[in-house]
């Protein structure tokens, strides 16, 4: 199996970031992110996907969109949207009718930053996904980078603080939010979940304090999503955009807060009946569902069995484990980091049936 870095969800001077395409693909190859998704709001640019080579080393920059009706106020029900092929903000002020044309182009959509909160010592609303009756959406961006810093900050002097320490900020994603993907996989949905940054590099004034909140650089070295292929990147463009774009829309991947320590090489895999699957896949139950964890360092690992805590493990790296219920499986790793314990592999589903 390989494994790719996505870093997915970003701004440029389109909508509301500050960098070019190029300075991204460059500070993605300094950080070691294999492609990255930028997701202008309601703007989607044709023809400026590229592989970009240097170092001796590649980054793939592929074109999305964040969809959002800027009629609402507050603007709620973001959308990130891939592989589409088309501008579909037009579509905006219908969730379900924006979810069904993606579709049709065989496109793929999450819920972004799901639940929020507002960030009133600036005057930034939450802007929540609310429209919960919608369906077909692929998944959900369960950890989103910037969004948790409107979660840490209550005032202008916290703002200030984690302005200046931004690794003092993620925890992980929110426990509501985690909850409110269980009960959607419980209910016998699938819903891929992944991390997302949103960066912007704002370049912030603040009297005589000046930051960019905060730096590409920053971003793709904290929340990324991994992506598993069987088949490897070759550097032809369109092969490339599939093979991601592929193993993407079948929950082949995890979330990986690479900032205290790499998460490249984890590892959730199930095998019964002399059938093997990875995360994202669905697997029948033959008497017993074998499952192997491979964790690239020491953590807090937990395994849950339809949103409950099954089995738990300290300090393993290797791991095998058996049941032998069906359900809807899946990994939590939790590290120390900077005096805390925070989120650190959230793992998409296996599907025991």
């Amino acid at each position: 199996m390989n494994e790719i870095i996505l870093n997915l969800h970003m701004h440029t001077p389109l909508s509301d970031g500050e960098g070019t395409y190029d300075e991204i693909l460059e500070t993605a190859i300094d950080a070691e992110i294999d492609a990255v998704i930028v997701t202008d709001h309601n703007v989607w640019v044709q023809g400026v996907e590229k592989i970009h080579e240097s170092q001796g080393k590649r980054a793939i920059l592929l074109i999305g969109e964040e969809v959002h009706d800027q009629a609402l106020d507050p603007q709620k029900n973001h959308m990130l949207v891939f592989n589409t092929g088309n501008e579909l903000a037009p579509f905006a002020k219908d969730p379900q009718d924006l979810i069904n044309r993606i579709n049709s182009y065989g496109g793929l959509c999450f819920l972004a930053h799901p639940l929020e909160t507002d960030l009133a010592a600036f005057s930034e609303p939450d802007i929540s996904w609310v429209d919960w009756e919608v369906s077909g959406f692929t998944g959900i961006e369960l950890w989103n980078g910037f969004s948790e810093f409107k979660a840490v900050v209550h005032n202008r002097f916290q703002a200030i603080f984690y302005a200046f320490f931004p690794k003092m900020i993620a925890h992980g994603p929110p426990s509501l939010l985690l909850k409110k993907w269980d009960d959607l996989l419980s209910s016998g949905k699938s819903v891929v979940a992944i991390g997302g940054s949103d960066a912007h590099a704002l370049n912030l004034h603040l009297g005589p304090l000046h930051r960019i909140v905060f730096p590409y650089s920053f971003h793709f070295r904290a929340v990324n999503t991994h992506v598993i292929t069987a088949e490897g990147l070759n550097g032809n463009l369109d092969h490339d955009k599939n093979i991601i774009f592929g193993s993407l829309q079948k929950g082949n991947c995890f979330i990986g807060y690479d900032l205290p320590l790499s998460t490249r090489g984890f590892c959730f895999s199930a095998e019964s009946g002399g059938v093997s699957v990875v995360m994202g896949d669905k697997i029948k139950l033959n008497k017993q569902i074998n499952f192997n964890i491979q964790i690239p360092g020491k953590a807090i690992c937990r395994l849950f069995r339809d949103g409950a805590n099954v089995r738990s493990w300290k300090n393993e790296t290797k791991i095998l484990h058996n049941e032998n219920q069906p359900g809807v499986y899946r990994v939590e790793c939790h590290i120390k980091y900077l005096g805390k314990t925070r989120g650190w592999i959230f793992s998409n589903p296996i599907y025991v049936r």
